[in-house]
C-alpha cells in the first residue's frame, strides 16, 4: 500500500484525513491519498501568496524563472517512465501512451522556459508632450489550478508552465481520482529549487477542497479543466473573490469524412481520436459524420480495426485500450450506450461491459443515421463512436455544429477549396485537416460554447497569466500649475 502526500510551503504533509486511491485494472485499492480541507487550502493559498509578494520569488527574474523551468523540465524528462507507470495505476490509461505523453510534458516546460523573458511590456505614443507612458506585464496573482483525472500531467502543465512564466505562484489541486502523479511531480518541483510557497500541489473533494480554493479571496485566477456542470459551481464560486478564469471543458467533437478522402488514413485517424485513451478524452472524435455514398465502407474497415484492438493491462506495452478510470464511469458509458440502443441506434460493434475485475468497456460504435439519439449529443468520455451520414457539404456543416460544444473537429478529404470552407464554418477551437490529436506547446488550444473560455498553449496562454499595469512619467521640469488658479 503506497502512501501519497500533498506539498504546501515547501513540505510534504500527510494531512489529518486520507481516502483509499483504486487500481481501475483490477477494482482494488492500491495507495492511500491525502484528503485536503479547507484549513490546508487556506495555507496553501496563503503561502503561495506569501511567496509571490514578499518571499525570494518576488525578486526572481524572468531569465531566473526559464532556468528553473529549464530544470524541472529535465527533471520531468529524466522521471518520464515512473511518473507514467503512477499514471497508468492510478488512472488505467496504457502505458504505452502515458509514456510518450509525459516525455512530450517536458517539451511544454522548456517552451515556457524559453519565453518566460519574452514577456514584454510597451510603450505607448501617448498624445501629451510631456509625458512618457508605459505598460508593464505583471504576475496576475496566485493562481488556483484544478485538473481532472485524464492526462494530469500534460492538463497541469499547460497551466503551471505559462503561470511560472508569467511569475505567478499556484495551487494546484489534482482529482480526487487518480491524484498519485500529480502528487509526485511536485517532488520534481522541489528538486528543481522552486522557492517554497511557489507551487503548492493538494488533492481532495469538491466540496471539501475545490470550492475552498475556488473561492478564496486570496485568489485572483481560476485555471480549470473539466466538465461543464463543475464549471457552473467554479464560475459561481468565484464571484466571491471576483476572480478571472480560464475553463478548458468537454467536447462532443464532429469528425467529417467526404467521399475523396482517403478512407484507411481517415480511419487510422478517427480510431485515435475516439479509442486513445479509452475515450477518455476531451477533444474525441465522437461523432463521426460521413458521406452517404462511402458510409458502409468506411464503417467496414473501422469496425475491423475496432475488433482487431488489443483490451488488456494498461501495464503492458501491448494493449492498445486499458480500463475506464472510475467504476461510475464505467456505469456512466454503459448506461448510455442501452439508453442510445432503446432510442434505435444500431449497434456496429462492442456496446457489452466485459465480466472480470476491472472497469474495461469495449470499443463501441453506434450508427444513429435518422435516428435522435442522446449518445450524438452527450458526452460519453469513453470509447463510444456515433455514426451519422450526409449528401451534401452544407448538411456536413450543419451536422458539425449540432451541439453545444465546440472544442475539436477534423475534417477529411481531398478537395482544398473544400477544406478553406469548412475551417470557416465550424464552430469549433480547433480544426484539425487530414489529421487528429495533434497538438504543441505553440499552439493555442481552446473552446467555443460549452467547451470553455480562454486558451492554453503558446504565448497567449502566458500573457492569461499577466495583468498589465499603467505607468505614467511627467518629464516636463516646469511645476504642475495650481488647479485652483484661473489664467
Amino acid at each position: 500500500m503506497q502512501r501519497f502526500q500533498y506539498y504546501i510551503d515547501g513540505e510534504f504533509l500527510d494531512g489529518e484525513a486520507r481516502y483509499p486511491s483504486v487500481d481501475p485494472a483490477t477494482g482494488l485499492i492500491w495507495a492511500e491519498m491525502p484528503e485536503a480541507r479547507e484549513s490546508d487550502v487556506d495555507r496553501a493559498v496563503n503561502a503561495a501568496e506569501t511567496a509571490l509578494y514578499d518571499g525570494p520569488w518576488a525578486k526572481t527574474t524572468a531569465t531566473q524563472r526559464g532556468k528553473l523551468l529549464y530544470k524541472l523540465a529535465d527533471l520531468v524528462a529524466a522521471n518520464a517512465q515512473k511518473l507514467a507507470e503512477l499514471e497508468t495505476r492510478d488512472t488505467g490509461k496504457i502505458i504505452r501512451e502515458t509514456s510518450a505523453q509525459i516525455a512530450y510534458v517536458a517539451d511544454y516546460y522548456r517552451y515556457y522556459a524559453g519565453l518566460a523573458d519574452k514577456i514584454e511590456g510597451s510603450y505607448l505614443p501617448i498624445d501629451k508632450p510631456d509625458m512618457d507612458v508605459w505598460l508593464r506585464r505583471e504576475p496576475i496573482g496566485v493562481v488556483a489550478m484544478m485538473v481532472p483525472w485524464n492526462s494530469q500531467l500534460f492538463l497541469s502543465a499547460v497551466k503551471i508552465g505559462p503561470a511560472l512564466a508569467a511569475g505567478c505562484t499556484m495551487v494546484v489541486k489534482a482529482s480526487e481520482d487518480g491524484p498519485a502523479p500529480l502528487l509526485e511531480f511536485a517532488r520534481l518541483v522541489h528538486e528543481a529549487g522552486f522557492p517554497a510557497g511557489v507551487v503548492n500541489i493538494i488533492t481532495g473533494f469538491g466540496s471539501s477542497c475545490g470550492a475552498a480554493l475556488g473561492r478564496h479571496p486570496k485568489v485572483a485566477h481560476i485555471a480549470f479543466t473539466g466538465g461543464p456542470e463543475t464549471a457552473r459551481h467554479v464560475v459561481r464560486n468565484s464571484a466571491e473573490n471576483l476572480a478571472s478564469t480560464s475553463l478548458e471543458l468537454g467536447g462532443k467533437s464532429p469528425f467529417i469524412v467526404f467521399a475523396d478522402a482517403d478512407l484507411e488514413s481517415a480511419a487510422n485517424a478517427q480510431v485515435a481520436g475516439i479509442f486513445a485513451a479509452t475515450g477518455q478524452s476531451c477533444v474525441a472524435g465522437s461523432r463521426l459524420i460521413v458521406e452517404r455514398s462511402v458510409k458502409d465502407a468506411f464503417l467496414s474497415i473501422l469496425k475491423r480495426k475496432a475488433e482487431a484492438i488489443r483490451i488488456g493491462s494498461p501495464l503492458e506495452m501491448a494493449t492498445e485500450v486499458g480500463p475506464l478510470a472510475t467504476k461510475r464511469q464505467q456505469d456512466h458509458v454503459a448506461a448510455l450506450v442501452e439508453k442510445s440502443v432503446r432510442s434505435g441506434a444500431r449497434l456496429v460493434t462492442g456496446g457489452q461491459r466485459p465480466d472480470g475485475e476491472g472497469y474495461y468497456f469495449p470499443p463501441t460504435i453506434l450508427d444513429c443515421d435518422a435516428v435522435a439519439s442522446p449518445s450524438l449529443a452527450e458526452e460519453f468520455f469513453g470509447p463510444v463512436l456515433s455514426v451519422v451520414s450526409f449528401d451534401t457539404e452544407a448538411e456536413a456543416l450543419k451536422l458539425a455544429n449540432d451541439t453545444r460544444y465546440g472544442l475539436a473537429s477534423g475534417v477529411f478529404t481531398q478537395n482544398l477549396t473544400r477544406a478553406h470552407r469548412l475551417m470557416k464554418g465550424i464552430r469549433a477551437g480547433v480544426v484539425w485537416v487530414n489529421t487528429y490529436r495533434a497538438v504543441s506547446p505553440i499552439a493555442p488550444f481552446g473552446g467555443f460554447g460549452l467547451s470553455g473560455q480562454g486558451r492554453e498553449g503558446g504565448l497567449a496562454a502566458a500573457l492569461d497569466y499577466t495583468r498589465t499595469k499603467t505607468i505614467w512619467l511627467r518629464t516636463s521640469d516646469d511645476p504642475i500649475p495650481d488647479p485652483f488658479v484661473m489664467r
